[in-house]
């Protein structure tokens, strides 16, 4: 064990003054920045009212719109005629197309329907007298032969009275809605109802293998076009889909991106060269250059796009027009950046062979920041295709627009799920292909 006396420790206090002399932000930095990170959290949960946008948020609309993007529903409606007869009606668009003979539907020899909701578990039958309701292992008989619809004994938890209607919740598998005239079934479905052929398209409701036999070998169902050809047409212009209409819309936003990413770096690549101080040495020109793209990339994207929309209406001209804009002013600052960065070495050296300005930029700059631009240029690309997205909303054309005019009727919620799908395939698809530029150019190896 060794012994240090006061002489030494001193020695030791007056050579490392870091370790024994700690400022109060050394020895208390840490506990600071705890505290203030808490009093913020404070601070937020206080300042947007946390717990009551919590306790009064609508949660089950959640569940209910999170089911409709990967199921559909058919809601027959069942008219309890004068004369006892049953009249089976279905909506004007009703996925089942026209003439629904559903298996599900049976009709019973004493004059009732049986519906089956989902499976033997839930199940509808409807006659002119009552209605029986099946689900969670118990039947519940509801009597439609008086002035209003009534509950032939105990309630359960999942069926709710009203004066002059009964509706039985069923969960993900439907609801009954139940009145002493009516009864009005809806029925859930995985998956999208007529995803390649709707209603009107000769080969809807056909096999898969009879589909392909008509396409391959079969006779021509109209004689002045092939099978082949109809098909296509039947799909591109699906008329609950709209398959033509979308992908030509995403075609448009991946133009715009790429337009106008191209443009601005084009109109910011010169600008970056007059803006760079070791490049200009004219300092009013440098600070001019460098507001002015401060200001073009501090005007949100999305307000160019609103600006644009007023002055040249919808469409993707203003989309591409607010990318440019947006991007002359982040690419120049980020180029100007990048020159003023650069070794002055290679430069200088070009420069004292008496070579002109246009060699030196040549073989003296270029060559250092080639890479660097080509790889922030592409990572502009790549996030410019998700911001053609989102300014397509207000307007500006593409698929974000297409987005924007399903999720308002709040009733297309499975043609927003393949909108939202599409979009993430072509951003997973922009940002593989913008890294492995990116590493390329620059050396790196892709992780």
């Amino acid at each position: 064990m060794t012994v240090i006396d006061a002489n030494r420790m001193h020695e030791i206090e007056t050579g490392y003054p870091e370790y024994f002399h700690r400022s109060f932000r050394q020895r208390f930095g840490g506990l600071m920045v705890l505290i203030a990170t808490l009093l913020y959290s404070l601070y937020a949960v206080w300042f947007f009212d946390l717990p009551k946008l919590f306790t009064e948020a609508h949660w089950e609309r959640v569940g209910i719109y999170l089911s409709q993007w990967v199921s559909y529903d058919v809601q027959p409606e069942f008219r309890i005629e004068r004369d006892g007869s049953i009249d089976i009606r279905y909506p004007r668009f009703s996925p089942l197309g026209d003439n629904p003979h559903p298996d599900w539907l049976v009709n019973n020899p004493d004059g009732s329907i049986t519906v089956s909701i989902s499976g033997t578990s839930r199940s509808v039958t409807v006659s002119k007298s009552e209605t029986i309701v099946t689900a969670h292992g118990i039947s519940v008989p509801v009597d439609v032969s008086s002035g209003a619809p009534k509950v032939i004994g105990p309630v359960p938890g999942w069926m709710t009275v009203y004066d002059d209607n009964v509706l039985a919740d069923l969960g993900f598998a439907g609801n009954v809605s139940i009145s002493v005239d009516r009864v009005k079934i809806r029925k859930r479905f995985i998956g999208w109802a007529n995803f390649i052929f709707d209603t009107q398209s000769s080969f809807f409701d056909k096999p898969v293998g009879e589909v392909v036999s008509l396409i391959v070998s079969g006779p021509r169902i109209k004689p002045d076009q092939s099978n082949l050809s109809l098909a296509f047409d039947d799909i591109w212009n699906n008329s609950e889909w709209q398959h033509g209409d979308v992908w030509t819309k995403l075609f448009q936003t991946i133009v715009m991106a790429f337009l106008g990413t191209l443009l601005g770096s084009l109109t910011a690549f010169p600008l970056a060269f007059l803006a760079a101080r070791n490049i200009t040495p004219n300092r009013l020109l440098n600070q001019i250059l460098k507001r002015f793209f401060d200001f073009l990339r501090s005007v949100d994207m999305l307000i160019w796009a609103l600006f644009l929309t007023r002055a040249f209406g919808p469409g993707p001209l203003a989309g591409s027009g607010a990318i440019f804009l947006t991007e002359t002013g982040t690419l120049g600052k980020l180029y100007s950046e990048g020159l003023e960065n650069i070794d002055n070495k290679p430069r200088e050296g070009i420069k004292s062979t008496g070579a002109q300005t246009v060699l030196v930029h040549r073989y003296g700059i270029m060559p250092q920041i080639v890479p660097i631009f080509v790889s922030q240029t592409l990572y502009q690309w790549e996030s410019n295709v998700r911001g053609a997205t989102i300014i397509g909303a207000v307007g500006a054309g593409g698929i974000g627009l297409k987005l924007w005019e399903a999720m308002r009727t709040n009733a297309n919620w499975e043609n927003v799920a393949y909108m939202v799908i599409l979009i993430l395939i072509v951003v997973f698809i922009f940002d593989t292909a913008s890294n492995a530029l990116r590493h390329r150019l620059m050396g790196t190896k892709a992780h």
